[in-house]
């Protein structure tokens, strides 16, 4: 990523606020830190700066995250949320999917490793916390079932077969129970699992999963 990115911290907590931008000062990705108290301080930013990602915390005065999330990604698509919440509520963690969130983190996530996960949701990545990841993915793959199923909003060059094992990813397969349901060695199921997760821009199975379901991938 060769240009540095405008980044928005919403917390109402002023001690928080401070650390989190402490944490990303030094980041030489950031071009500016902007601090919002509230949702609608963030809205109005929002509106009139270029802001490429916020990151959202949930339990806010007035307005929530969740709803505030929604509101920004309709005024613009392309900027990025990276929640923040100290809870690992399933309903919530939905919500924030519907909402339009690139990541979840909880509050207890190290800061070097919060830079991090911004920087990659900044590349396109998207991110989910490996303490909530496992109990959503049954959750998120029930709801997907629904007519509502979203359209891709990303053509990640998946060919057929890495589909098909996505899809298998999703209702929770092995990579053995792949191969043995696809006929195929362990080995290629392997490779084909190290091509989704390259193309997909994540770190693991389950964040594939999540992210296939949450934008209509499988």
């Amino acid at each position: 990523m060769s240009m540095k990115s405008n980044i928005l911290i919403v917390e109402d907590h002023e001690l928080t606020r401070f650390g989190l931008k402490t944490a990303f000062e030094s980041c030489d990705f950031i071009e500016t830190i902007y601090e919002a108290e509230s949702a609608e301080k963030a809205l109005e930013i929002v509106k009139n700066t270029a802001i490429d990602l916020v990151i959202m915390d949930l339990g806010l005065p007035g307005m929530d995250g969740i709803e505030a999330s929604k509101l920004i990604k309709n005024h613009n698509r392309e900027i990025k949320i990276v929640v923040l919440t100290s809870h690992n509520d399933v309903q919530e963690v939905l919500n924030c999917l519907k909402a339009g969130a690139n990541a979840y983190c909880s509050k207890e996530i190290n800061p070097i490793r919060l830079t991090q996960v911004v920087q990659s949701v900044l590349d396109g990545a998207s991110w989910f916390d490996p303490s909530i990841a496992h109990i959503v993915l049954e959750a998120a793959s029930k709801s997907s079932q629904t007519p509502e199923k979203p359209l891709p909003e990303k053509d990640y060059g998946l060919t057929s077969r890495e589909t098909q094992i996505l899809k298998l990813i999703t209702e929770g397969y092995s990579n053995n129970e792949i191969a043995n349901t696809l006929f195929v060695s362990i080995n290629t199921t392997k490779a084909h699992v190290a091509s989704i997760l390259q193309k997909l821009e994540v770190d693991d199975r389950l964040q594939a999963a999540l992210k296939a379901l949450k934008e209509g991938l499988v």
